[in-house]
């Protein structure tokens, strides 16, 4: 199974009077239904802890940093995410874990699914025996 996430540049327009990063079009590959953040989470809180079955989400730190560390059922890979113009676009089953958050640190998620609890993989074991049966398959 791969690991095929990927870091996006959010364009971004520089103006003297501060910078706007922007969200649209086809900055993303798909249509935005939910979106969501995270802050004032405690430096030793971890978060996340789940894959989705169909959900894709792209999460950006909007200020501070943290770490995602992604898992494909056989190796881990850890992110640092610390700029707003740049995201983390997360494909389908993809096991992620966030961590070490910055103090002020915000982490904004944008998804592809409205929250449907039975997208969620939410047991590593779990997770680990569908991955293996999808690379079988």
């Amino acid at each position: 199974m791969s690991m095929d996430f990927k870091i996006i540049d959010i364009p971004k327009i520089t103006d003297p009077r501060g910078n706007l990063a922007v969200v649209e079009g086809d900055t993303i590959p798909f249509k935005a239904c939910r979106v969501y953040y995270l802050y004032d989470v405690p430096s030793d809180s971890h978060r996340g802890g789940h894959a989705h079955k169909q959900c894709q989400s792209l999460l950006i730190a909007l200020s501070g940093s943290f770490i995602v560390k992604l898992f494909n059922g056989k190796n881990w890979k850890s992110i640092l995410l610390n700029k707003p113009d740049r995201g983390l676009l997360i494909p389908t089953m993809l096991w992620r874990e966030l961590e070490d958050f910055s103090s002020g640190a915000v982490c904004l998620s944008i998804a592809s699914h409205d929250f449907d609890e039975e997208d969620y993989i939410r047991d590593l074991t779990d997770f680990k025996l569908l991955a293996s049966a999808q690379v079988k398959s």
